[in-house]
């Protein structure tokens, strides 16, 4: 029997395409959603940003690094300054949500000092199996529009360098006024929006909180556009969180995001120039990196006593 050829993206330790999901559907006969994001994310240490030239240095570490893998790079896009964002994430006293892997939060952005738009709420379930996160229906019971977004996202290793590991977000976001009216804190409001969460919170006593008492300042800064062929183009971002009040800096990151509507979209060869960029510039910038944790991650852990995470 002839052996099966190792393709590139394989030898490099990256899959061909997004991984086959079983056939299902959800209780109302709707068909399970399937990955449509491919999201890579690189955790960096907070204290390497001090102001907003920081950012445009990291983006000459993605420059080399896209010129080094064949990667068309564009500054074009770059924002002429940084966007600030609130982020608030909200659990029971004992965690519920996080330790079962449902992240919540809410989210405004800020123009010129004052909010623009209306908060956005999102609930994710984040998973390492692509399948269970596919089964979670998401989808809340609201009268409202919603949004639903399933995604691959790619990470460093948790403890090396020049690698990689996958966590399926499966989320769903809304404007604050499409959410049902009432008591925002009362785990009875949020288990009527959102029917998943009901194995979860399964007592009306419990209520939500803000996690750490902390609100989370984010300092994101769009630097440019990466093309990685196929049609797969990209805006890419570098942000801070920083703790409000203390200005503590809590982490970095940079991100891009690939979207697609089938996997077939996403052709191996664009999948292996991915994977080649992404390890190239976790090597670039190796004493930028914060290995082993996500930006919630870190908010969860402020406090010590870490939850049991699923990232």
């Amino acid at each position: 029997m002839a052996k099966k050829q190792t393709s590139e993206s394989e030898r490099l330790g990256f899959p061909d395409r997004v991984p086959d999901l079983k056939p299902g559907t959800y209780k109302d006969g709707k068909p399970l959603h399937e990955v449509q994001f491919l999201e890579c994310k690189i955790i960096l240490k907070p204290e390497r940003f001090t102001s907003a030239k920081t950012f445009r240095e990291y983006a000459k570490l993605v420059e080399q690094a896209a010129k080094q893998n064949d990667v068309g790079y564009s500054d074009k896009a770059a924002a002429p300054r940084p966007e600030i964002r609130e982020v608030l994430f909200f659990d029971t006293a004992d965690f519920s949500l996080y330790n079962n892997a449902f992240i919540l939060r809410r989210r405004i952005r800020y123009e010129d000092g004052f909010p623009a738009g209306e908060p956005e709420i999102v609930c994710k379930f984040r998973h390492p199996e692509m399948q269970r996160a596919a089964e979670m229906d998401i989808r809340p019971q609201i009268a409202g529009e919603y949004v639903v977004k399933f995604k691959a996202e790619a990470l460093p290793l948790k403890d090396e360098v020049g690698g990689y590991r996958l966590l399926f977000s499966h989320n769903v976001e809304f404007g604050l006024s499409q959410a049902i009216e009432g008591d925002q804190t009362s785990t009875h409001l949020l288990t009527r929006t959102f029917p998943c969460l009901a194995s979860v919170l399964k007592t009306d006593a419990d209520r939500l909180e803000l996690v750490n008492q902390t609100i989370v300042e984010e300092v994101l800064q769009d630097l440019g556009t990466l093309d990685f062929g196929g049609g797969m183009a990209a805006k890419f971002n570098v942000a801070i969180w920083r703790e409000r009040g203390m200005h503590r800096p809590l982490a970095g990151e940079f991100a891009f995001q690939l979207k697609f509507k089938q996997r077939d979209d996403l052709h191996e060869k664009t999948l292996a120039r991915v994977k080649r960029f992404f390890i190239a510039l976790q090597q670039l910038g190796r004493d930028w990196l914060s290995l082993g944790t996500t930006k919630t991650g870190i908010v969860y852990q402020l406090k010590g006593n870490p939850p049991q995470a699923h990232e």
